[in-house]
C-alpha cells in the first residue's frame, strides 16, 4: 500500500534519515566523499530541515510504502528560471527514494503525485537540476519526458562543484 502525504515540521526526522542515506547513494562519485558528507551534513539536519519545512515556499512530500517512509520530495510553486520563458513552472528541487524501494515504480508514483500537485496549482511545467553521473535518475526523468535545456555548476561545497543537467518537464 502507497501513501504519499504532505510533510510538516514533524515530519523532520524522517526527511533526515532518508536524505542522509539517498543523497550519499546517489552522489557517490561526484565530489570527494568528505566534501559530499560536509554537504549532508549541513543541508540534512534537525535545524536545517526544519527551517524548510517552516518555510511556505516548500513543499514536501513523503511517500510511504506498507506503513514505511521510503522516499520524500520539495517542491517549490512558480519558481522562475533565466532559461525557462514561462513563469507558471515548479522546480523539483529534491527527490528521493530509499534504495531498496527504486526499480518498483515507486519513484514514478511520487514524482506523478508533485506532477498533479502542481497541475491543481496552475503550473504549466516543472523544473530540476540533476549531476550528470547520476545515469539512473537522468533515464527516470527522461521516461517521464523530461528534456535536458541548459547545465550548471553544483556547488557541493564553497570550493567543489560538479556538472549538473537543467531538465524541464512541459504540461
Amino acid at each position: 500500500m502507497i501513501t504519499i502525504f504532505r510533510a510538516t515540521e514533524k515530519d523532520f526526522q524522517t526527511i533526515v534519515d532518508i536524505g542522509k542515506i539517498s543523497v550519499s547513494e546517489a552522489h557517490e562519485g561526484s565530489s570527494a566523499p568528505e566534501d559530499l558528507m560536509k554537504y549532508i551534513g549541513n543541508n540534512y539536519n534537525e535545524e536545517a530541515i526544519k527551517k524548510e519545512l517552516n518555510n511556505n515556499k516548500n513543499i514536501y512530500h513523503i511517500i510511504t510504502y506498507n506503513g514505511k517512509a521510503i522516499g520524500f520530495s520539495k517542491i517549490n510553486l512558480n519558481a522562475k528560471h533565466p532559461e525557462i520563458a514561462d513563469e507558471n513552472v515548479v522546480k523539483l528541487d529534491r527527490i528521493y527514494l530509499l534504495k531498496e524501494f527504486q526499480g518498483h515504480k515507486l519513484g514514478f508514483e511520487l514524482l506523478n503525485h508533485n506532477i498533479e500537485f502542481a497541475k491543481k496549482h496552475d503550473q504549466n511545467g516543472i523544473w530540476l537540476f540533476t549531476w550528470v553521473g547520476n545515469l539512473k535518475a537522468i533515464s527516470f526523468y527522461k521516461k517521464v519526458g523530461f528534456k535536458t535545456i541548459a547545465s550548471h555548476q553544483f556547488f557541493v561545497t564553497k570550493t567543489t562543484s560538479n556538472l549538473n543537467h537543467q531538465m524541464l518537464l512541459n504540461f
